[in-house]
């Protein structure tokens, strides 16, 4: 027999001899005593426990328990420090993307005052050209005015002309007028 197997039955029987029934004077060791009984079939289970060595199997379902908890306790660290090290990496990746974001918002806000400044010049470029444009045609419709009003000048100064030769023109002194032309004319031709 084993030491523990041993030590566990000397200290059972060792806890017999100071039962009360001891104390109390009545027999023990007789099938009758419902104690006794009880003790050699507990006695009987413990031995055959310890015979198919299941102490041993428990310990070694024990042992492969802890080995599988620790195991899975490992994995649980490796995994935390792999997260760790996934969210430092997030968390650069991070800085970085706002970096990148605060670049790119820097850089169109610069875009922006620039293309401000760039719509002020072509503003007033295009200003200039109009105001170019309209004085030309100012000046255009001015000369046109002043072609117009010249022209109808020309033209009533030509029919006031008509009206005072025609009153004062006789038949006799037209007659004049066309041979002189007619004389001009053929001179001119010949």
């Amino acid at each position: 027999m084993p030491k523990t197997t041993r030590l566990t039955l000397s200290s059972l029987f060792a806890g017999l001899i100071a039962s009360p029934a001891f104390a109390a004077g009545d027999v023990f060791f007789s099938l009758r005593n419902t104690d006794f009984v009880v003790l050699i079939a507990f006695l009987l289970f413990i031995g055959i426990l310890v015979y198919l060595k299941v102490p041993g199997l428990l310990m070694g379902m024990l042992d492969k328990r802890a080995e599988g908890i620790k195991t899975e306790l490992d994995e649980a660290r490796a995994l935390r420090e792999e997260a760790q090290t996934l969210l430092a990496s997030y968390e650069r990746k991070q800085k970085e993307v706002q970096e990148q974001a605060d670049r790119i918002v820097a850089a169109a806000k610069d875009e922006a005052v620039a293309a401000a400044a760039q719509a002020k010049v072509d503003l007033a470029k295009s200003l200039e050209r109009r105001m170019a444009a309209a004085e030309d045609q100012i000046g255009s419709a001015r000369a046109a005015a002043v072609k117009e009003v010249r022209d109808q000048a020309a033209a009533i100064a030509i029919a006031a002309s008509r009206d005072v030769i025609a009153k004062q023109m006789t038949a006799a002194t037209g007659n004049s007028l066309i041979e002189d032309a007619i004389a001009q004319v053929d001179a001119k031709l010949h």
